[in-house]
């Protein structure tokens, strides 16, 4: 019962983070960013399943909402072909002083570095197989974590559907979405006092 009081207290400050979830090519092997979107959805979290092509309109949108003031944390998730559009979106941002609070690949294929306004990215892939490392432009200054899915059964087309992943990307947009608010609402440090 007290969980669910704090909950549905936190949903409201939870909608302001932005989580936009890319399927790969097609999206017919992507249903589980699907999934994610609907339990992040449940958790009062705003969050945007699409297709990968998809994604420069979704640049569009976070930089219209910060020409309209809105300063929310974005988190990017994106699957196969969806991982590396995701970095394709970071990259965009960066010129316009957008910060990428976290993003997540799963699987990606002959992407490109994070650029340096991603501040927490992790990737997750199999070796051997289909997705490798990600690695990190010159001046990123951020948190790079690369988790090689061992479990038997994961492979390129089902890693989005696998459970741990799943319930390892939900848990960590939910404590970043946790801290925002908090972050927001925390006083700023006093001004040294001069002698």
């Amino acid at each position: 019962m007290l969980a669910a009081i704090a909950l549905a207290g936190c949903s409201g400050a939870w909608a302001e983070t932005q989580v936009y979830l890319l399927r790969g090519w097609f999206g017919v092997f992507s249903t589980g960013m699907d999934v994610v979107a609907e339990s992040l959805r449940a958790r009062g979290v705003q969050a945007e399943a699409i297709g990968h092509l998809a994604w420069k309109s979704a640049v569009e949108k976070i930089l219209e909402a910060r020409k309209a003031g809105r300063a929310d944390p974005i988190v990017l998730v994106g699957h196969s072909q969806g991982g590396n559009n995701v970095i394709d979106m970071a990259r965009e941002l960066a010129p316009h002083k957008v910060r990428v609070d976290l993003l997540i690949t799963l699987a990606p294929f002959l992407q490109d570095a994070v650029p340096p306004n991603v501040a927490r990215a992790v990737n997750y892939y199999q070796s051997p197989g289909w997705g490798t490392a990600l690695v990190a432009e010159p001046g990123f200054a951020g948190e790079l974590a690369n988790i090689d899915v061992q479990d038997s059964g994961t492979f390129h087309v089902n890693i989005d559907k696998n459970a741990r992943v799943q319930a390892e990307i939900v848990a960590s947009i939910l404590a970043l979405a946790m801290r925002a608010p908090a972050e927001k609402a925390a006083p700023a440090a006093p001004a040294p006092v001069k002698p």
